[in-house]
């Protein structure tokens, strides 16, 4: 990154974020501020990879699209970078507005498992995504914890493990299985 990046006197504005172009970190404006993270682990993208070819196809007969690392607008001001989006858009652009964001997926990561945990489900809620869906790695597993919008918040619909599936019919007809994420890679 840049010295003229680290050092912009006043807060950032949309047209100054999309201006930086594309970087090898993920870079997201929050009221102004610039929140930069490394690239995600291997396993990390792997995982994200293997959910977007898992809500593919439902997406898809439902009319949807499956983004990975797209600008999800919340609000002015307020741009994110979800690991998935499953959207009702067109594949023009760079941006997915909130209102057409059906599922918002964040793969939880140690390096900034607070981000993903707290301040963005919050900011998802604000914008009215109505489904959230937060991937946790424990040790040599995956859980996936499904949310749904209720009153402004998120609530708890579905918590899935290994040897699980995640069904659901909303925001879209789709099933998870836990085990299709834990697929690796082994090295002779």
């Amino acid at each position: 990154m840049s010295v003229a990046v680290l050092e912009h006197p006043e807060p950032w504005s949309e047209d100054e974020y999309f201006a930086l172009g594309e970087t090898s970190n993920r870079i997201e404006l929050i009221d102004g501020s610039l929140w930069v993270s490394p690239a995600p682990s291997k396993r990390h993208q792997h995982i994200a990879f293997l959910l977007a070819m898992g809500l593919y196809s439902a997406a898809e007969q439902a009319g949807l699209l499956v983004l990975q690392d797209v600008n999800l607008r919340l609000a002015g001001g307020r741009i994110l970078q979800p690991d998935i989006v499953v959207a009702d858009t067109d594949d023009i652009g760079t941006t997915v507005e909130a209102g057409e964001a059906k599922l918002v997926v964040e793969v939880v990561s140690p390096s900034n498992a607070g981000t993903d945990r707290l301040l963005k489900p919050q900011l998802y809620a604000a914008a009215g995504i109505e489904w959230y869906l937060r991937v946790e790695q424990p040790q040599d597993s995956v859980e996936l914890h499904l949310h749904r919008l209720v009153d402004g918040h998120y609530a708890v619909a579905e918590v899935v493990r290994a040897g699980e599936s995640l069904a659901s019919d909303e925001p879209f007809p789709f099933t998870l299985e836990v085990a299709a994420l834990l697929r690796r890679r082994h090295r002779d």
